[in-house]
């Protein structure tokens, strides 16, 4: 399904009755990548999953995006879907597109699943975020394909996980560019440490054992900041924590629930 949002045509999915459960997908992936919760959470819930602006069947403006923007066109989403609360759920990109909603439209989120994701990254880390930008925009999607399944998964999944190993790749190469270029003008900003104190929802801060991207450390410095927030590693898992071990994520994630419904 698609809707009018924040100047782009928006593509989602719904499925499932009960309060609202979103989730949000790293960049380079598209909604498909929730299917391993989208299913099991349905029985409870109402779950929306949507394509970030750039990514899958939404449109895909030619600009450099923010994470002010990816917000809004989120609660833009939820206004059009007649959404005043939700529990949200985001992975990577979309734990970032989070705690940048949480901060501009307080008492939306009634919990908060920050997953694989930073509230900040070094200054350094910024040419690494440009070399992707001009690959991308020079030689399109795939030769980014490789290197982030890499990051993305363990070598014991990669190996033996086939199937969804080729489906990520698909998401990846079928990213569009504008897409892609444009969120990862947004991505390298967000600096938002210092301000997690501001965020009263409660939190559920999960991260892959060996995520090499948004590593640990990271996952531990927004449970740090964020008072009040738990933190679960994910064992045997990379960055795509949810797809790679499934019955984990959703352990971790359905006790959390429970808990803040």
């Amino acid at each position: 399904m698609k809707v009018y949002t924040n100047g782009i045509e928006t593509n989602y999915s719904v499925q499932g009755e009960g309060p609202w459960l979103v989730f949000s997908h790293s960049l380079a992936c598209n909604l498909s990548m929730w299917a391993p919760q989208a299913e099991t959470f349905s029985r409870k819930y109402k779950v929306l999953c949507y394509d970030t602006r750039g990514h899958g069947q939404s449109g895909a403006p030619a600009q450099p995006y923010t994470l002010e923007q990816l917000a809004d066109d989120a609660k833009a989403l939820f206004d059009a879907l007649g959404i005043k609360q939700c529990h949200w759920v985001g992975l990577s990109m979309g734990g970032m597109i989070g705690q940048t909603f949480a901060l501009r439209h307080p008492g939306i989120f009634k919990t908060m699943t920050l997953a694989d994701t930073t509230s900040r990254y070094p200054p350094e880390g910024l040419p690494l975020w440009q070399q992707r930008i001009e690959i991308a925009t020079e030689r399109g999607m795939e030769p980014i394909v490789a290197a982030m399944l890499e990051r993305w998964f363990t070598e014991p999944f990669r190996r033996s996980g086939a199937s969804v190993i080729d489906a990520i790749a698909g998401a990846i190469r079928t990213t569009p560019v504008a897409g892609f270029v444009g969120c990862c003008h947004a991505i390298p900003k967000i600096d938002l440490t210092r301000r997690l104190r501001e965020i009263k929802t409660p939190t559920l801060v999960m991260v892959g054992e060996h995520d090499p991207g948004t590593p640990p450390e990271m996952a531990r410095e927004i449970h740090d900041n964020l008072p009040g927030s738990e933190l679960v590693i994910v064992p045997a898992a990379a960055h795509l924590s949810n797809v790679e071990r499934p019955e984990a994520f959703n352990t971790a994630l359905t006790r959390f629930l429970e808990r803040n419904v």
